[in-house]
């Protein structure tokens, strides 16, 4: 009869960080070798359970008995698997060895492609006592585990010791042995809340006997139970949490028995920019912090314990006690990097290697005060404050405070760059100049902040790319993939009227032609690193794969205005002439590309005297009434209203082809011709490509 399976392995405590990616590896594993296997049915469902103490899963409607089954085994090709006499190849006859078939029972199958030799076995149902600590044990070897450990005089293996293995079908025990654990129905409780062994009777009793012991064993069920916890405090204090990436998860892997109680510090600490407190917070103790309406830290935090009592006071005063020299710590590192001022410390950074072919750290500095000086004058802002920022955006990596948390960087800048009286604004770059940092994070405000941060971005990808330190597959140590989009979001978002072409070069000019190894094609390798992340940035975005291909085909290096071009591409897709147009203009390029050769220095302008027939004749009279008004509305960077002027061009074309041969004897005639659609040509694509567009 097909009942529910219960599995458990019980442990020392797991690694916090790790506990949720080990326990959905661990269901997903045994669930699909259960379907795999024909022990699980198209109904069973699989519940993961997870604890710091233990990994476990229940899985639904699961059969004592695999069914009677055909196994289909596909071998060699006809066409490799027999000689020509008829005789099975060596290929073939290992094929048979491996299967246990002769030839005449192996059948024949075709895929559309090519036909091929099938064994078909029948293969009797064998029993999940089995199959079935086989089957945990090839999951725990899938896990996610960078490094295993051994204990006691043991030869077994896992991320931490195992104490205890659970097997249950139903009511009744599967025999079987992992990791050197014998199968049985027994576990434990809350290591201090519960006491004595927990029969676990059936898997549906699973989680209910695990709450008596006071063990929540369900990590969805626990972070959520934090979770509505947290909130419930938060607005008994009329406070906000400050969340972290990661926390609630780590914490739930931390505790069995959830409960939220709230502490307190000493309002002096303070004093101390809140980003350090709550950093240390966070990633020291796994407290939540709490702020009040404007933003501002509170000198109060949540704490998630693994303890309910009557009187938590213990509790609350014992995590007081532990977090005190934590946010001492702080002060301490805060007042005395207070004492010496940013500019005094970069000398300092001469000693730090930023990379060994590139150089040190103040060397790059020195380099990005060049570059943001002469990205501010393009952008007519303050270049002495460009330059001013960008030479102390690196000084507070020398500080105490970064280096006990360099999540601080840029942050802690600021704050001392303001102690020193520097300007409002070359503090607030010290500090956005890393921005954005990952995809939907905040830009840096200001044209000051936004060439400190461009600066920065730059110089990394024309140094990276310079001594061949190229992305490749998924490898991107130097975070290259990451600069280039917030070099792009900036130039695009913000909006700043740049050309990217000439910001590359700049980039690439600050650094000794002899450093680089690929000084000479420096600026094309880069220019096509970038437009690659634009492709990819406009189709996240949701932007049509054809209308993005049809404008980044003409290499727009002002990118701001790409933006414009797709809306204008866009709506001209909307227009009952867009397609033909799109297809004229794509037979128009085919046609130039092949008499280009031919065309020695280039397609001469249309004389309209060599114009012969009606159709060219209204034709080039068109284009000469348009071009005006398409180079009116591009330099306007009215994009739209370009497109829609050249719409109106469709009847013409369409008649001068019909009409028109252009590859005539006569050649003056035909370059004449040429020239002509030359010049429509140059007039079609003044926005985008539109021959890129679905024809």
């Amino acid at each position: 009869m097909n009942h529910s399976v219960l599995i458990e392995l019980r442990t020392e405590e797991l690694p916090p960080k790790s506990l949720k990616a080990l326990s959905e590896s661990f269901a997903s594993s045994v669930f699909a070798a259960l379907k795999e296997q024909a022990f699980a049915s198209a109904a069973s469902v699989c519940i993961p359970y997870a604890t710091p103490r233990r990994l476990a899963l229940m899985v639904t409607d699961v059969a004592a008995q695999q069914p009677d089954r055909i196994l289909e085994k596909k071998g060699p090709a006809v066409s490799s698997g027999v000689d020509a006499a008829g005789k099975p190849t060596r290929a073939l006859e290992g094929f048979m060895r491996s299967v246990g078939v002769g030839f005449e029972q192996l059948q024949k199958a075709g895929d559309g492609k090519a036909e091929y030799f099938v064994a078909r076995t029948e293969k009797k149902g064998e029993g999940l006592d089995t199959h079935l600590a086989d089957i945990v044990t090839q999951a725990l070897k899938k896990l996610p585990i960078q490094k295993v450990m051994r204990w006691g005089d043991s030869e077994h293996q896992f991320v931490r010791p195992v104490h205890g293995l659970i097997l249950l079908h139903g009511s009744r025990v599967v025999a079987g042995e992992v990791l050197g654990l014998r199968s049985g129905n027994k576990t434990l409780g809350h290591r201090f809340l519960s006491s004595g062994e927990i029969v676990v009777a059936t898997p549906e009793d699973y989680a209910a006997n695990l709450a008596a012991g006071k063990v929540l064993v369900s990590f969805a069920e626990r972070r959520a139970s934090i979770a509505a916890q947290l909130e419930a405090k938060a607005r008994e204090l009329d406070a906000t949490i400050n969340r972290a990436d990661g926390l609630l998860d780590e914490v739930s892997s931390l505790v069995e028995w959830p409960v939220v109680y709230v502490g307190e510090f000493e309002a002096e600490y303070l004093e101390v920019p809140q980003e350090c407190l709550i950093l240390t917070m966070q990633q020291n103790q796994k407290y939540f912090p709490l702020l009040d309406s404007a933003g501002k830290l509170l000198n109060k935090f949540l704490i998630v314990s693994n303890m309910q009592v009557d009187d938590p006071k213990h509790i609350i005063g014992g995590n007081a006690r532990v977090v005190r020299p934590r946010l001492s710590d702080a002060r301490f590192f805060f007042n005395q990097d207070r004492r010496n001022t940013l500019a005094s410390r970069l000398d300092k950074l001469g000693s730090v290697v930023y990379h060994n072919k590139i150089g040190s750290v103040l060397q790059r500095v020195e380099r990005l005060e060049t570059l943001a000086q002469k990205i501010a004058v393009h952008l007519g802002a303050n270049a002495s404050l460009a330059a001013r920022a960008a030479r102390l955006s690196k000084a507070d990596l020398v500080t105490d405070m970064v280096g006990e948390f360099p999540e601080l960087q840029g942050i802690m800048g600021r704050y001392y760059a303001l102690h020193d009286g520097e300007d409002q604004a070359v503090a607030d770059a010290v500090q956005s100049h890393y921005q954005p940092r990952f995809a939907g994070d905040a830009l840096p405000q200001g044209n000051i902040a936004c060439a400190a941060a461009l600066a920065d971005k730059l110089d990394a990808l024309a140094g990276f790319f310079g001594i061949g330190q190229i992305p490749t597959g998924d490898k991107d140590p130097f975070g290259l993939r990451r600069a280039a989009l917030g070099v792009l979001r900036i130039l695009m978002e913000a909006p700043l009227p740049l050309d990217l072409r000439q910001l590359l070069g700049e980039a690439a000019s600050g650094f000794a032609p002899d450093l680089l190894s690929l000084s000479d094609g420096l600026p094309a390798h880069l220019e096509d690193f970038m437009f690659d992340r634009l492709r990819g940035l406009l189709k996240d975005a949701g932007h049509a794969q054809d209308v993005v291909e049809a404008v980044l085909a003409q290499h727009p290096y002002r990118i701001d205005l790409v933006p414009a071009k797709l809306d204008a591409v866009r709506a001209f897709l909307a227009l009952p002439e867009a397609l033909a147009l799109a297809a004229a203009n794509k037979r128009i390029g085919n046609i130039l590309k092949k008499a280009e050769g031919a065309a020695g220095n280039g397609f001469a302008q249309p004389d309209p005297a060599r114009l012969q027939e009606a159709a060219e004749q209204a034709l080039y009279e068109r284009v000469q009434e348009i071009a005006p008004v398409v180079a009116a509305h591009v330099a306007s960077e009215a994009y739209a209203d370009a497109l829609k002027a050249l719409a109106s061009v469709r009847a013409e074309v369409d008649h001068f082809f019909d009409k028109v041969m252009v590859n005539v004897d006569d050649p003056a005639v035909r370059a004449n011709r040429l020239g002509l659609l030359k010049a429509l040509f140059d007039q079609l694509n003044a926005v985008a490509d539109i021959s890129k567009l679905g024809v």
